[in-house]
């Protein structure tokens, strides 16, 4: 019997990302990857959490307890979704190389990129009037520092550069304005926190902070990637899939815990 996999992309993406993931991963695996509102056939949905939140439970109704699996954008809609809903139409979460908070303060230095809260604040009013000049630092961000070129680089930007500005503002500055936190502390289903080691968006101590507070959560640090651990190192990723998936199909908690190690 297969396990379903539904993949939530991030913020200006769309579910294609994970195409070579589902490949990779073949039959035994099945994998649902929907674009999200704001985004690709829905870019002209709704643009906002709430919406994403909506479709992805539509989707989660009709599997059989999926894995969610949220990279970036998508972390906070699975976060999001589990705050409305809780996760027990869940068969597990793996998030991906995301804060709870963009935001930083005093208390909070997990935020985005190591930024002001007043610089990516900022980041709002450029996006609708300077997207293409945006566009070369989200994909130089989205990989580990001093990366090689590749032949898929300019199909990034190409996909980057289709996006409609108009919608990615309103998913953004739901983004700005989310702390999931609390929600996190709350999560009681195995969950495997991603991170890039590399990553130029997140400091990968935020997944063991994570990690601290979700009672069954474990981290998987990708030493050699930065924001994308499933594109930069895929077949890893596939990896800490199957043996997250192989641990919730067989096992104790304890026992589920020790497998994804």
């Amino acid at each position: 019997m297969s396990v379903s996999l539904l993949f939530l992309h991030g913020w200006a993406m769309n579910g294609a990302v994970f195409d070579d993931i589902a490949a990779r991963l073949g039959p035994d695996f099945d994998c649902h990857a929907p674009d999200l509102p704001g985004h690709g056939v829905l870019e002209k949905d709704e643009p906002s959490l709430d919406r994403c939140v909506e479709i992805v439970g539509e989707i989660i109704d009709r599997l059989d307890r999926p894995i969610l699996v949220g990279w970036s954008m998508g972390a906070a809609v699975a976060w999001q979704y589990i705050a409305q809903h809780g996760a027990k139409d869940l068969g597990g979460l793996i998030t991906v190389d995301m804060s709870p908070r963009l935001l930083p303060d005093e208390q909070w230095t997990f935020g985005l990129g190591g930024q002001s809260a007043d610089a990516v604040l900022s980041t709002s009013s450029r996006i609708e009037f300077q997207w293409r000049s945006m566009v070369n630092n989200i994909q130089r961000n989205m990989y580990a520092p001093d990366r090689a070129l590749s032949a898929d680089d300019e199909a990034m930007k190409a996909l980057l550069l289709q996006q409609d500005p108009t919608t990615l503002r309103p998913i953004w500055d739901d983004l700005v304005a989310m702390d999931a936190r609390n929600t996190i502390a709350g999560i009681e289903i195995p969950y495997l926190v991603c991170a890039g080691g590399q990553s130029q968006l997140y400091d990968p101590e935020v997944a063991h902070w994570i990690a601290r507070q979700a009672p069954m959560a474990e981290v998987q640090i990708f030493q050699n990637s930065g924001h994308s651990p499933h594109l930069e190192e895929p077949e890893a990723f596939c990896d800490a899939l199957r043996r997250f998936a192989m641990a919730q199909k067989s096992g104790t908690p304890e026992q589920q815990k020790t497998m994804i190690r």
